[in-house]
């Protein structure tokens, strides 16, 4: 892996499914934050089941949002072949994993962080909602914007990308 200089930015000028799942997962789980802090504690399973949903993305591509997406007629960015293959879109989506690229890593990242905070918020402080909060506004910030800090230092560090545009 080479170090590389200027600003990594996913793709903005459509909304594909990769970034209409960030949108609603990260404002799941700023809701969620929020209704576990005033309402129920309970609420921080909500934040758990969108972690555990991140980490099923990374490791096998099937996403739950991304396919009812998918049936409403929204494209993907990095289909699989299982979802597009010699120009035939297939029933399912599948985001491509045949190898691990940066956005990938995010996946897995923000996964684990947001289980193990999740579990903390419920069961030890909930002052942990302060950063499932943090994670979800950044990933609602991500969808439009198309910047992330997380991104940008995995992008510096070498790791590929395959949504990229780059500054």
């Amino acid at each position: 892996m080479e170090k590389r200089s200027g600003v990594f930015l996913v793709k903005t000028d459509w909304w594909y499914i990769e970034r209409l799942v960030w949108l609603i997962a990260g404002t799941d789980v700023v809701l969620s934050s929020i209704l576990t802090a005033v309402h129920s504690p309970n609420w921080a399973f909500s934040i758990l089941f969108v972690g555990v949903c991140s980490i099923t993305v990374a490791l096998t591509g099937f996403c739950i949002v991304g396919n009812a997406l998918y049936f409403l007629g929204v494209r993907p960015l990095v289909p699989d072949k299982r979802t597009y293959d010699k120009g035939k879109w297939n029933g399912l989506y599948f985001m491509e994993n045949n190898e691990w690229f940066l956005e990938r890593y995010i996946y897995v990242f923000v996964g684990v962080n947001l289980s193990i905070s999740s579990i903390l918020a419920r069961f030890v402080s909930p002052y942990w909602l302060y950063f499932t909060g943090f994670v979800g506004t950044a990933t609602i910030l991500f969808a439009f914007t198309g910047f992330c800090i997380m991104a940008n230092f995995l992008y510096r560090l070498g790791l590929e990308p395959r949504m990229c545009r780059n500054i």
